[in-house]
């Protein structure tokens, strides 16, 4: 699941005098305005049309028209020079971030046969550097992509601000469940509700335990049979699965999947630890199952109370990229490799071969028994992102890339990657660990660095990578 299409303003122009001075320039110009907004919808943005402007009362209107638009991102296209102050009405009023282009109609000009009015085509590159000190004055963020219409270079450039944008509205809107406490002893896991919507946007809901048990269907429910032929489906059933904690798992994946439909989740971080067997510990040992299940189908699920670790599983899913609960579990300095992954659920989703389900007699650290699921993720190129939070409590993101590789694995219920991460393994943990990034992360697939650099960039968020 990727986030939702980015509603993208568009207003382009130029400086009004051009226009009795050189005749068919606006057309020109208006021409290439048009092609550059069939680009963007072919990239899959909502564009919203902000119109063509000429000076410095009509960019104002622009921005009025945008921020009435809600948009996610604005796009202001310098076709041609003009003034910076077009450039900062659109900024200071539209309601959204800022992104510069200049994009040229062609990669040269033909200087044999080029008129005055045919060059000013080409000029919107005179334009930027006044913008973006006129940006900075103002204490705006400077955003731009250079280059021409046909130029692929600079549309991956503008395609990533795009998907950032998406991304970044997708967090604004999101629902993020936290249920149960907090492990104990966890110190750094503790998070700041308010920081995120501070940071991210959206809300944090508080659950119990009380609001899953309060959901749980009976063994004949129609839905639990679903589960558990869902589960005979996708995984493997190793035969240390007991047929009564199957079913009991499949009994509280329906009830965790009606909390997330009931209260409109995005995302889950839960843990209880239970007390001598009683039913909240059994309910609680009993959601690995179910939150897999919700993590593959979207709604990224994790255990440990982990809110920034859910977040951080949030944004890779919306950028198309999983996002599996991950820690350190072991060095292999014979191979070269860091081992990490996690007990508990994963992503079904960007499993490399077919996830196994194990039962667990005992559950390390976590009181229960029950059900467990088993897997390597996809081999090839792997990112790591976690939440971080600082003393003054703002939150950061922290990064880094590596391949995942084949070599030997645990075989105890565990989500396991090998992770060549292209230096000494030590020196890695060392550098990782002195970033704040906290015991979890979110490992995904593909290198992402870049994309989540246009992320941090929109939020206005310190972002930390590990090479």
């Amino acid at each position: 699941m990727t986030g939702r299409v980015a509603r993208v303003g568009l207003v382009a122009g130029g400086l009004g005098e051009y226009w009795p001075q050189f005749p068919g320039l606006r057309a020109e110009l208006e021409r290439m305005t048009a092609e550059l907004a069939g680009r963007l919808r072919a990239e899959g943005a909502d564009v919203v049309d902000g119109g063509f402007v000429s000076d410095a009362a009509e960019a104002a209107a622009a921005a009025e028209r945008l921020r009435a638009a809600r948009c996610d991102l604005i796009i202001n296209y310098l076709a041609t020079y003009e003034t910076a102050s077009m450039v900062i009405p659109v900024a200071q009023r539209g309601g959204a971030p800022l992104l510069l282009l200049s994009l040229q109609p062609g990669p040269a000009m033909d200087h044999a046969t080029i008129d005055t009015g045919r060059w000013l085509s080409y000029c919107g590159s005179c334009a930027l550097p006044e913008a973006g000190n006129a940006l900075a004055r103002c204490g705006i963020a400077v955003r731009s992509v250079t280059g021409h219409l046909g130029d692929e270079r600079a549309w991956a450039r503008i395609r990533a601000w795009v998907r950032a944008a998406g991304v970044v509205a997708s967090l604004r809107d999101a629902r993020h469940g936290l249920l149960g406490h907090l492990y104990p002893g966890m110190y750094d896991v503790a998070t700041d509700i308010g920081a995120v919507p501070a940071s991210f946007g959206g809300h944090v809901e508080i659950l119990e335990l009380d609001d899953i048990a309060a959901r749980l269907p009976g063994a004949d429910d129609p839905a639990v049979d679903g589960v558990r032929k869902r589960a005979m489906e996708e995984f493997e059933i190793d035969s240390s699965v007991r047929d009564s904690d199957l079913l009991w798992s499949a009994r509280a994946a329906v009830a965790l999947r009606r909390l997330a439909g009931d209260f409109r989740l995005d995302s889950l971080a839960y843990y209880h630890r239970g007390l001598g067997g009683n039913d909240n510990e059994k309910l609680a040992a009993g959601l690995i199952l179910g939150a897999s299940l919700l993590t593959a189908d979207g709604i990224p699920a994790c255990g440990e109370y982990e809110l920034r670790t859910s977040l951080a599983m949030l944004i890779l899913q919306r950028l198309g990229a999983g996002g599996a609960f991950t820690e350190l579990q072991a060095l292999d300095f014979t191979a070269g490799v860091v081992e990490m992954g996690h007990d508990g659920p994963g992503h079904l989703g960007i499993s490399d071969s077919r996830p196994i389900l194990r039962g667990l007699g005992v559950y390390h650290g976590k009181r229960g028994a029950g059900v467990s699921v088993e897997f390597d993720v996809r081999h090839g190129p792997v990112t790591l992102l976690g939440v971080s939070a600082g003393p003054s409590g703002r939150l950061g993101l922290v990064a880094a890339e590596g391949t995942v590789v084949s070599g030997p694995h645990m075989r105890i219920g565990n989500t396991t990657s090998r992770v060549d991460v292209g230096r000494d393994p030590g020196e890695w943990c060392d550098a990782w660990a002195a970033s704040g990034v906290g015991h979890h992360w979110a490992l995904g697939t593909g290198h992402q660095v870049g994309q989540l650099r246009h992320v941090a960039n929109l939020l206005g968020m310190d972002m930390t990578i590990i090479s």
